[in-house]
C-alpha cells in the first residue's frame, strides 16, 4: 500500500470533464501503479442545457459545470484549470484517408516523422462547417512493405498510413470550448466519449480479437468498433436512454419524472421475462386515483425503443465491414447499460456475444474517497469519466517522454539546421571582408 501511494503522490492529476446529456460529470484522478488510477475526487451535476449530446443552452451548460467542477475540487482538495474535455452528438462523423511521405534518405524513421504525416491529415480540405477532431493512425506502408504498425526505428524513405479521421461541426466545437472558458477552465483536450469509453472498459486482448463498444448515454448512443487494436469505425446515433423515458411517459401517461422511476427500477428490455400479474401503483395527480401500471407493458414499451437502437447499432457494425471478425462481440456501458435484461436482447437482435462493461478494473482502491461514492464509480454509468482521466493521464506522460526523450531524428534535425546556420554565417562575413565594406566587423560579433 505505500509503494503505491508513494507512485501516485509523484504522477501528474488529471481532471475529466464529461458534458452529457442527462448529468455533467467531473473525475480527479492521477495514475496509481502501472493500469490503475486513482480518483481523488467526483462532481456531479444534473444537465439542463445539452440535447442530444449538443450543448443548446451555454448559461445553463456553464451552471452545471461550475457546480460539478466545485463539488470535485472540494473533494479532491485540487485547485481545477484544465480539464480534458469529452464531445459527442449527432454532428460527429468519421472517414477514412491515406497519407503519403517521402523522406529524404532511407534513415531511421522517428517520430517526427509520423508527426509530419498526421500534420498533413489535419490540411485536409472538409465541408464547409466541419472541423478535424482527431487523426487516428492505423497501419503503415514502409518501401511497399504493408501491415506496419509501429514504424519508428526502420529504414525507409517511402512512408504511406492509412488514418481514421473523426470531425465534428465547428459551431458544436466552438460552444463546448466556450462553456469551458466561461467556466474559468481551459480545455488541455477534446477527446471522443466513444474512445475514452473504451480505455475504461476494453483490455487489449479484446480491441486486438475485434470488438464493438456500444455507449448508451441519455441522449445519444455512441459506436466504436476495434479490431487488430486499431480503431475502425465510430459512429453517434441520436437516441437514447432520455427517449426511452418519454416513451414511458406518453404509453402510461405519467410524468416525466415518474417515467425515469419506472425504467430504473422495474424495466426490462424483454417483455417476455416478466409475468402477466406483475403490477405497479403510480400515485396520481392532486385530487386524482393512482395509476395501475402492468411490469410487462412497460416492458413492451422499452423493447420496442430498444430494439431501433440495437438496429441501428447493428447496421453500423454491418456498414464498416468488420461484422464477420469481432471475436470479442459487443461490449455495452453507459447509464443505458443497467437496464435489465438488455444483453440478452443485444444477443437475440445481432447474433453477436454481449457483455456490460464496467470501469471497475483500472480504479486503484484511495481509501480518502468514501466508499458510497467509490462503489458508485464502478458503474457504467461514469465508463466516459474513468477514460478522459486515463486519456488525459497518457496524454501527459507522453509529453513528459517527447520533452524528456527526443529521438534521433530530432537531434540530428538539430544538429543540421546549426551546421547550416554556422556555415552561412561564415560564408557571409567572407563576402563582407572580400568586398571591404566595413572598416571594421563590430557588426558581425555573432556568437
Amino acid at each position: 500500500m505505500e509503494k503505491r501511494t508513494a507512485v501516485s503522490q509523484d504522477a501528474p492529476i488529471v481532471v475529466g470533464l464529461d458534458i452529457g446529456t442527462t448529468k455533467i460529470c467531473v473525475t480527479v484522478g492521477r495514475r496509481s501503479g502501472k493500469n490503475k488510477i486513482e480518483v481523488l475526487g467526483v462532481g456531479k451535476a444534473e444537465s439542463s442545457g445539452v440535447s442530444r449530446g449538443v450543448v443548446a443552452n451555454i448559461q445553463k451548460t456553464v451552471t452545471s459545470i461550475v457546480q460539478a467542477v466545485e463539488e470535485a475540487a472540494s473533494q479532491s482538495n485540487v485547485d481545477i484549470k484544465v480539464v480534458n474535455v469529452g464531445i459527442a452528438g449527432q454532428h460527429i462523423k468519421s472517414l477514412q484517408h491515406r497519407g503519403i511521405l517521402t523522406r529524404k534518405d532511407d534513415s531511421e524513421i522517428g517520430r517526427k516523422d509520423i508527426e509530419k504525416l498526421i500534420e498533413d491529415m489535419y490540411k485536409l480540405v472538409l465541408p464547409p462547417g466541419e472541423e478535424i477532431i482527431h487523426v487516428l493512425p492505423q497501419e503503415f506502408t514502409i518501401d511497399n512493405e504493408p501491415g506496419i504498425k509501429d514504424p519508428i526505428g526502420m529504414a525507409g524513405r517511402r512512408m504511406e498510413a492509412n488514418f481514421h479521421i473523426i470531425s465534428g461541426h465547428v459551431s458544436a466545437v466552438k460552444n463546448i470550448k466556450k462553456c469551458v472558458e466561461h467556466a474559468r477552465l481551459e480545455a488541455q483536450e477534446l477527446i471522443l466519449e466513444p474512445l475514452a469509453s473504451s480505455e475504461a472498459v476494453l483490455d487489449e486482448a479484446e480491441k486486438d480479437a475485434g470488438v464493438v463498444l456500444v455507449d448508451i448515454g441519455g441522449g445519444t448512443t455512441d459506436v466504436a468498433i476495434f479490431h487488430e487494436g486499431i480503431i475502425r469505425h465510430t459512429a453517434v446515433i441520436p437516441l437514447g436512454g432520455n427517449i426511452v423515458t418519454e416513451d414511458i411517459k406518453q404509453g402510461c401517461a405519467v410524468l416525466r419524472n415518474q417515467a425515469e422511476l419506472l425504467k430504473v427500477r422495474f424495466g426490462s428490455a424483454l417483455a417476455d421475462e416478466n409475468k402477466d400479474n406483475e403490477i405497479i401503483c403510480v400515485p396520481g395527480l392532486r385530487g386524482r386515483d393512482h395509476k395501475e401500471i402492468s411490469v410487462k407493458n412497460l416492458a413492451y414499451i422499452i423493447q420496442a425503443r430498444m430494439e431501433e437502437i440495437i438496429e441501428h447499432v447493428y447496421y453500423e457494425i454491418k456498414s464498416s465491414g468488420y461484422e464477420r471478425k469481432l471475436i470479442g462481440g459487443i461490449v455495452i456501458t453507459g447509464g443505458g447499460a443497467q437496464l435489465k435484461h438488455l444483453v440478452q436482447l443485444v444477443e437475440y437482435v445481432t447474433g453477436l456475444d454481449c457483455r456490460v462493461g464496467f470501469p471497475n478494473e483500472h480504479l486503484a482502491k484511495n481509501d480518502l474517497l468514501p466508499k458510497n461514492i467509490y462503489d458508485e464509480l464502478k458503474s457504467p454509468l461514469y465508463a466516459t469519466g474513468i477514460g478522459l482521466l486515463i486519456k488525459g493521464i497518457e496524454s501527459v506522460e507522453y509529453e513528459q517522454l517527447v520533452n524528456e526523450l527526443p529521438d534521433k531524428q530530432q537531434v540530428k534535425d538539430i544538429a543540421e539546421s546549426r551546421y547550416k546556420a554556422n556555415s552561412l554565417l561564415n560564408w557571409f562575413k567572407s563576402i563582407i571582408k572580400d568586398g571591404n565594406e566595413f572598416e571594421n566587423d563590430d557588426y558581425l560579433k555573432f556568437k
